[in-house]
């Protein structure tokens, strides 16, 4: 059966202002999801799974096939629903190589065990710069994007691209590039230099929508429209006036909500802690993680 035309259906989670993607070929029914998120409530300390679910609704009402369910990079700011979907869906679930180098970094700052794996097996397939995923009749390109983490990946098929959190919509900007093994030199050249070399219309689906100024929901963009528009990164941007406005403008910033719970479990292909005896899960958070202090909370001296 010869591939026909594409679509994209975007699912928008407001809790974290996260955008998932399902993409397939029309005629083949063939499909990958991009960035799932399993719903948590920090408050309860409880999972829940609409996000996933009203995906899988999707995939299940449209007879698709998902043969990969692809992340652009272990998320700081929601859980994955990798898991959820790809044992639902018989899929796999991928993510950039690049994770191994975000591992080593959580492995220390969350105090994981000793044996947890820094070389990336928990994820079926470590993707690299350059190769294709063939999906059926989709073929996704893999283009490395780091800068917000080690392990970005954008993902370019046909005549889109869906870049995580890499490149915002035009009047929101980037991804920042303050967490760990961050930053933004390396940012500047993954949007500007590789990015930007994609022709004009070249659709752009992002990660993230911030909702600037409180307008409606939006996900597409073209690459054409980030470069001439983008508040951040336009195509004339010099690299040293952005490296300063972003490593100014992180500075400002505090961690996502869910930073810890998200980086955890992430950086584990989205799957939760093991459960102990008594069946319960827990997670390890690092308490003054910037400014240690003694045991009663107060500063050292």
């Amino acid at each position: 059966m010869s591939a026909g035309s594409m679509s994209v259906q975007h699912f928008f989670d407001p809790a974290t202002s996260t955008l998932s993607y399902v993409v397939h070929d029309d005629v083949t029914r063939d499909a990958v999801v991009i960035d799932p998120v399993l719903d948590y409530d920090p408050q309860t300390s409880q999972t829940s799974t609409a996000s996933v679910e009203a995906i899988f609704a999707h995939v299940r009402a449209h007879g698709l096939r998902v043969h990969y369910v692809l992340d652009t990079h272990p998320h700081a700011d929601h859980l994955s629903g990798t898991q959820w979907l790809k044992r639902r869906l018989g899929a796999r679930g991928a993510i950039g190589d690049g994770i191994r180098a975000v591992q080593v970094v959580l492995r220390d700052l969350l105090g994981l065990p000793a044996d947890f794996a820094v070389d990336g097996r928990q994820f079926d397939r470590l993707l690299h710069d350059g190769e294709v995923v063939e999906a059926g009749a989709l073929a996704v390109h893999v283009l490395a994007t780091p800068g917000h983490t080690p392990a970005c990946l954008t993902y370019r098929i046909r005549d889109a691209v869906f870049t995580g959190d890499a490149l915002f919509l035009p009047d929101y900007g980037t991804a920042r590039c303050d967490f760990p093994a961050g930053d933004a030199a390396t940012l500047y050249a993954s949007v500007h230099d590789r990015l930007y070399a994609l022709p004009d219309d070249t659709r752009v689906f992002v990660g993230h929508d911030y909702q600037p100024g409180g307008r409606e929901v939006r996900w597409q963009t073209t690459i054409g429209q980030s470069k001439r528009d983008n508040v951040q990164l336009r195509a004339t941007t010099a690299r040293d006036e952005f490296v300063r406005f972003r490593r100014d403008r992180d500075r400002t910033l505090a961690p996502p909500r869910l930073y810890y719970p998200s980086i955890q479990v992430n950086v584990n292909a989205g799957r939760l802690p093991a459960a102990r005896a008594d069946g319960r899960r827990f997670l390890s958070i690092p308490i003054n993680p910037v400014h240690p202090t003694d045991d009663d909370g107060g500063e050292l001296r």
